[in-house]
Order: C-alpha cells, then structure tokens, then sequence
C-alpha cells in the first residue's frame, strides 16, 4: 500500500519524539529532544519547530503523548487540550489524528470528548503494533523515566490498566528509567566499604549517572542538565554518585565507584524484573514468548531475558526501517508506533 508521507508524535513531558514515514509505510526519519515541559509551553513550542525542520513536511500527523501529566497544566484533560492546540499552531492546514488508545484514532475536533483516552496513551500504541506483528510477548519499553511492561497474548494487548493510575497498581507501569530516575528513588542503602550505608534523601544524582560510570549508558539517551548541572562525564558522576553516601569522589577508588554504580543497577533491574514476571505469570505466557526491547534503557532487557529465560526481540526488528535507523526507531517506539497504526488505516 502507498499513501502520503505520516509524521508520528510522541509529546512527552521531558521528551518531544517524532518519526516519519516515507509514502511506502516504512521509517525514514527519526527526531527526538528535549523537552522540559514543566518549565514552560515555550519549551515544546521549540522542540516541534526542531522537529519540522529535520523532518520535513507531511499532509498528516498522528499524534500520542504523555505530557498532558506535567504539572504545568492544572488537570490532564486540559493538558491535552493545550497539547493538541500547539500541534495545530505548528501545523495549521496538515490533517491532525489523535491516538485514543482503544478507541483508536480521532480527529481535533473531538479531542475535548475524548481527552480522558488519549491521555498517556503511547504504551498501548506500541503494545498495539507488538500485537500486530507477535502472537504473545513482554513488550518491555525501559525510557529515560520510566518503564512500561505490557504483555501480548493471543495477538490481543492484555493490559490490565488503561490509566497512570490503573498501571501503576497492575505493575504494568514502573516509574523508573536509566536516565532521569533520581538515584534516592532505586533503593534506600546500598553496601560500600563494608558497611551498609542508607542513601541521602537528596536529588544528587540520577540513574543516568550510574550507567555512565558502568559504561553502558547509549550516546545521545541523556539530554537534560545533570543533578548538579555540571559536567555529563564519569568522574563528574562518580563525584555525584559519592556524595549520595556522604562522601567525596577522592574517598575511594574508581572500581568502589563502579560497583556502587553496579549495586544500582542490579536494584533498579530487580524491580523491573519483579514487575516482569507478575506481567507473565499473569497473562500465562508460553515459555517461548519473547521480550520486545524498547526505549533508551533496552540495553538492559537482554539481561532482563535471560534472568527469565526467554528470547529477546528488538521493537525495531518488527518496523519497516533501514537497518541503520532501527535503534533509533526502538528508542521511540510510541512515535514509530502510531505512525504505523494510523497508516494500517489509511
């Protein structure tokens, strides 16, 4: 099938990400960047200008989002409201389609009926294209924030929430991700020089700081300022990571360093495997059934898979894209995603 060019949009409230399709249905383009959404409109209004420019133009646009929830707006619906005005001011004559989640797509003008829906809806975009394309997985999207973990079954999304609330309690929504995930907020002690020590209640550094001094932490996966606003390097999150436990950087040596930073770690992945293996053990998933890896932190859903014993699959293994472009299509999948669903129909 061929159609005109689709731009996708995935408004977040720390991230804008886009993704167009060629007139074919497959990727082409990839954006993403900063978004500070709490900080002011000013700050999406210039990440969808950013956007259009590397992008290029398209007749339509399919839209999702999460950054209905920041607290700049007084309630999500009129976050949502606010959020698909800035669309339109940005796009005045394309045709724009707002993702409803199981109601599937809407037009603008019905955006206001349909607002509680739309609201942070992007993770059942994405579970929606999984189930498309893999009769039963885990999709297991690990972002800059947080997790989303959604099983497939049947060629069906089994979500039990459709709401923040709903998934929070189901554990299909883990608020915690390998960028932004404020350090204090992983576990409450960790081990270092024999002693147990508890953490400081202080936003000193975030989980992004950890995977730098590991290494493992993807070029380009941390734009926003660092907890200190200082240097994204590793001794500057060594130094960030120290002060945590009361300490100073020249306390100790690089490898105590990094194995607090591996304590960290093996915290944060607990919890998601935990969550993980509630979503399987609810939706009865065969044994065979892969995790779908997406999001900046996929680099540890292979780990993940293994502590379970299952395959893993990249989300953008299951896209149309260029080999080259399919890390950055798995990095933002909910806007891959519901560029794909909205072509599906036309």
């Amino acid at each position: 099938m061929t159609t005109e060019p689709r731009i996708g949009w995935d408004l977040g409230g720390a991230h804008l990400k886009a993704a167009r399709l060629d007139a074919s249905g497959a990727v082409d383009r990839v954006f993403q960047a900063a978004c500070p959404l709490w900080r002011g409109l000013d700050h999406l209004h210039a990440a969808i200008a950013a956007a259009t420019t590397d992008l290029g133009s398209a007749p339509r646009h399919a839209i999702t989002m999460t950054g209905e929830m920041a607290d700049l707006f007084p309630s999500r619906d009129a976050g949502v409201l606010e959020l698909a005005a800035a669309m339109r001011r940005h796009l005045p004559t394309a045709t724009l389609e707002f993702y409803a989640g199981d109601r599937g797509f809407v037009v603008e003008a019905a955006v206001a009926a349909h607002s509680g829906a739309i609201a942070s809806a992007n993770w059942l975009a994405s579970a929606a294209l999984v189930a498309a394309r893999l009769p039963a997985a885990l999709l297991v999207d690990i972002g800059s924030t947080t997790t989303d973990l959604i099983a497939v079954a049947g060629g069906q999304v089994r979500a039990v929430g459709r709401d923040d609330y709903q998934r929070l309690v189901s554990g299909e929504l883990v608020y915690s991700g390998v960028v932004r995930t404020a350090v204090m907020a992983v576990t409450d002690a960790v081990p270092f020089g024999g002693d147990r020590v508890p953490l400081m209640a202080e936003y000193f550094a975030t989980m992004a700081d950890a995977y730098r001094v590991l290494g493992e932490l993807p070029d380009g996966a941390d734009l926003h300022p660092t907890a200190d606003g200082g240097p994204s390097d590793a001794t500057a999150s060594r130094r960030r990571l120290a002060r945590m436990i009361g300490r100073d950087l020249d306390s100790a040596t690089e490898a105590e360093w990094r194995a607090l930073a591996a304590v960290l770690r093996t915290a944060q992945l607990e919890r998601i495997r935990a969550a993980s293996s509630r979503q399987v053990d609810r939706a009865d998933l065969p044994a065979d059934a892969p995790l779908v890896a997406a999001g900046v932190g996929r680099f540890l859903v292979r780990d993940l898979a293994q502590r379970l014993g299952r395959p893993c699959v990249e989300f953008g293994e299951l896209v149309p894209a260029s080999a080259a472009l399919r890390g950055r299509v798995a990095d933002c999948a909910p806007a891959a995603a519901v560029a794909i669903l909205a072509h599906a129909r036309g």
